[in-house]
């Protein structure tokens, strides 16, 4: 797809969304938008998505391991609430927390240059276990088990964004610039050294790649995605404690991305959905006439969702690719795009084919 078609369709997806939650019926249109709850949810997937973004740049681009990126999640929604607590404005928390995930995702990444797949996964499980004990044991820092409320939602040139629809589109544009910003890089000689290592490091160090640099860039940009997720997290739940950041959902942000298929642009924000419908059906349980319906359907359900994005991204699944009748049946293996050095003189800053 052209970079022209690319941008218009995401221009057309973006006034979707920003229209999805609104109340249409002033302009005669049969629609009469969602309730708090429902923009909740949406607003819910917008954060997700681009904590699963960090992921899929990590797992799916740089070909790295990371099952850290709650902890992350963790770090930028407990700075938020603190620094708010002391009067912080939040372009300033938001800011800081991705600021501090960043660095603390190149330090992650030290390890990634001397293990690799489930090794340096422990590794990162290790990290996110221990985050997670800070966030339940420092009581007098994060509040412990009881959690910090009461946390604020930003005001914007004067715009309180109490409401549940201001506070959607707030989100909205902030994950609309950080999708334009990982495409951005992602078609950037970044995104290409990230594609090189990916697919073999050995053969991306003889053609000039700093390996070194690009793996410590890659966890520490998936990081901050991270944080800055977190960030958007804190307020809108208005609540935070140390459950939501536990291995769980950091195995779930995997999955997003290995569902989705990883290295692929739009596997994140797809399997958002994922994590939203989860929260959805749970909170059926909080209706005593939708009970028995829940414990009857609510396998089948979690189930049937993620099997369905898999049989609709076949095409990111190699194993797929071997059965007969397919076109690439022969061609199981991923070719690598080997990039050259422009110039001699600066070989870690232009690329081409």
């Amino acid at each position: 797809m052209s970079t022209r078609r690319t941008l218009l369709v995401g221009l057309g997806l973006l006034v979707v969304l920003a229209l999805v939650p609104a109340d249409l019926t002033g302009l005669g249109l049969p629609y009469a938008g969602l309730k708090r709850y429902g923009t909740y949810i949406l607003t819910l997937w917008l954060v997700t998505a681009i904590a699963a973004m960090g992921v899929n740049l990590i797992v799916g681009y740089a070909g790295q391991e990371t099952l850290a990126q709650a902890a992350f999640v963790g770090i930028g929604a407990y700075l938020t609430a603190i620094t708010q607590k002391h009067g912080w404005p939040f372009g300033l928390s938001f800011a800081a927390s991705g600021l501090v995930t960043f660095v603390i995702g190149i330090a992650l990444g030290f390890p990634a240059l001397r293990v690799q797949k489930h090794y340096l996964a422990f590794v990162t499980l290790a990290f996110s276990v221990l985050c997670w004990l800070v966030f339940r044991n420092e009581s007098a820092i994060t509040g412990g088990v009881m959690g910090i409320r009461d946390i604020e939602r930003p005001v914007l040139f004067g715009l309180k964004l109490r409401n549940a629809q201001n506070f959607y589109w707030f989100v909205l544009a902030i994950a609309s610039i950080m999708t334009f910003v990982l495409w951005w890089i992602l078609r950037s000689p970044w995104g290409r050294a990230f594609t090189a290592l990916r697919e073999n490091p050995l053969r991306a160090e003889s053609l000039g790649v700093d390996v070194r640099l690009y793996t410590l860039l890659a966890f520490a940009l998936g990081s901050a995605y991270g944080g800055m997720a977190g960030s958007l997290y804190a307020p809108l739940v208005e609540f935070i404690d140390p459950s939501p950041f536990a291995l769980g959902p950091s195995l779930l942000f995997m999955l997003m991305v290995v569902v989705g298929g990883a290295g692929t642009f739009d596997s994140a924000g797809l399997n958002g959905r994922m994590c939203v419908a989860k929260t959805s059906i749970d909170a059926l349980r909080q209706q005593p006439e939708a009970e028995r319906n829940y414990r009857q359907h609510v396998v089948a359900i979690y189930q049937i969702f993620p099997n369905t994005l898999i049989i609709w991204q076949l095409d990111h699944i190699e194993i797929w690719r071997a059965f007969p009748g397919r076109d690439d049946a022969s061609q199981c293996d991923v070719e690598m795009t080997i990039y050259k050095p422009h110039d001699s003189t600066r070989p870690d800053s232009y690329w081409e084919k």
